[in-house]
């Protein structure tokens, strides 16, 4: 069963690498550090809006509008941390 914790724990240290990279990656494309007409800049790019995508429009869909401000990544870190935390305690009990 702590196996199963464990891959779990990896799987969300995944996820919250790639939302880490698709917030710098929009600064740096925003600050106009990196360019999107760079093919391995857009390749990457369009990787990580699509995998991350399910997770951000579902956020999207109950925050309201906030202005050009988009608060999903935040929620979608929030969301993973107490994951984690329900994990954690899980696999505590179980020992």
């Amino acid at each position: 069963m702590l196996s199963l914790f464990q891959i779990l724990n990896t799987l969300l240290d995944i996820v919250w690498f790639f939302v880490i990279a698709h917030i710098i990656m929009s600064w740096l494309i925003s600050f106009q550090v990196l360019n999107l007409h760079q093919p391995l800049v857009a390749q990457l790019w369009n990787a990580l809006n699509k995998l991350l995508a399910p997770l951000y429009d579902r956020i999207r869909r109950i925050l309201p509008q906030m202005g050009g401000i988009d608060l999903a990544p935040l929620i979608v870190l929030v969301g993973i941390m107490i994951l984690r935390i329900i994990l954690r305690n899980n696999a505590l009990a179980l020992m």
